[in-house]
């Protein structure tokens, strides 16, 4: 080891050889930087992981838009059943009743005192028909004790009373007959007069909500008069005026799509009204559908559209949903090629589930991305 007292100008000689090495280190550091940026562009950006899907064929069938509209198969007008003044009105344009709910109720006092009048006459015929009866008990007992005289031949017996005993019989016997009837016709009576009492009380026939209300407190109403308009909006189903030249695929159980709100369900015909339209040439069809999952208030009259068919079914190229992005007011795609992610506007069709008909720019077999998509940019590198 040498020593450091050797040398006593150590701090003069170290000096330049320090300025040496950083003046060296200076002039490599913009050669140094230049071969990482070329290093780094060799290599290009990092690949992007997405998630892709083949463009494939899928059938479809033929079909024609048909608007249509939400109808109820349960609504009306729920009319007065007897007549009268309105006393009360319990419901209003946008109730919703539940079937027995009260609507309305009309000024009792005259139907209840018809109706206590038909129980007295009632009570009246019970007590006539009662009286008949113990009258004929009597006279029955009466002829019996006669003719026991009559067999055996008792000088006590006398036929000319007996004769007029069976004939006094006789007519007892048509007048508990005709107790009996009136007493039938008053009951019928009463009967009527607590139904009529019952209907001055109006209620909802079905459960619904009630659309229009046609009178109010202090209007007489006469029987079958409107008191107001319900609805029942948990049973709609779809009715399209179908063309009659393409009526011939439409039968009943018949599938067709139904679109409402944005939403396209699927949905059966469950009827064909065999009457046609003059002056539209249409036919009426009823179609049902589970109209659950559709979001948003449904109302009678809304329109819809249906998909009527048309024809067979057919191949067409289809995309997936989740693959068609929308720039500047185009739809496009990024298609892999080479590994690499190209940007290409397509013209998109109809929707078949969960893809849309491609018109033009796709091929068969083409591999499209449909996760990660939105943040690609064109030439890209992707591995999936």
């Amino acid at each position: 080891m040498i020593s450091c007292h050797c040398f006593p100008n150590r701090g003069i000689l170290v000096l330049p050889v320090l300025v040496g090495f950083l003046t060296l280190v200076m002039a490599l550091a913009p050669d140094y930087t230049l071969a990482q940026e070329k290093q780094s562009k060799k290599k290009g950006p990092r690949a992007a992981l997405v998630s892709v899907d083949k463009v494939r064929a899928v059938k479809v069938s033929q079909t024609i838009p048909v608007l249509g509209r939400l109808v109820a198969r349960r609504s009306g007008v729920v009319a007065a059943r007897v007549a009268g003044p309105v006393a009360e009105m319990r419901s209003a344009v946008g109730d919703r009743m539940k079937k027995g709910d009260v609507v309305a109720v009309l000024v009792r006092e005259r139907l209840h005192w018809v109706r206590e009048r038909r129980a007295a006459e009632v009570a009246s015929n019970k007590a006539l028909l009662a009286s008949r009866q113990a009258e004929l008990v009597m006279k029955n007992q009466e002829m019996a004790r006669l003719d026991k005289l009559r067999i055996s031949k008792s000088a006590a017996y006398r036929a000319s009373k007996f004769d007029a005993m069976s004939q006094e019989v006789s007519m007892l016997n048509s007048r508990v007959a005709e107790a009996s009837a009136r007493l039938k016709q008053v009951e019928a009576d009463a009967r009527l007069a607590q139904i009529n009492l019952n209907y001055a009380t109006i209620r909802a026939p079905f459960s619904g909500v009630v659309t229009h209300r046609h009178t109010d407190v202090g209007a007489y109403l006469k029987v079958g008069q409107a008191v107001v308009s319900l609805i029942d909006d948990s049973a709609l189903e779809v009715e399209a005026d179908v063309p009659v030249q393409r009526i011939a695929g439409i039968y009943p159980g018949a599938a067709v799509s139904v679109r409402i709100n944005g939403i396209t369900v699927r949905a059966k015909v469950r009827a064909v009204v065999p009457q046609e339209n003059p002056q539209t040439r249409t036919r009426a069809v009823r179609i049902t559908a589970d109209l659950n999952e559709i979001k948003g208030h449904l109302a009678g009259n809304q329109s819809v559209t249906v998909s009527v068919p048309i024809g067979g079914d057919r191949k067409v190229i289809s995309v997936h949903k989740d693959a068609v992005l929308k720039r500047r007011g185009n739809d496009m795609v990024f298609v892999v090629v080479k590994g690499a992610a190209r940007p290409r506007i397509i013209a998109i069709g109809d929707a078949v589930g969960g893809r849309f008909v491609v018109r033009n720019g796709l091929e068969l077999g083409d591999i499209v991305v449909v996760r990660g998509n939105e943040r690609l940019f064109p030439g890209q590198p992707v591995r999936f």
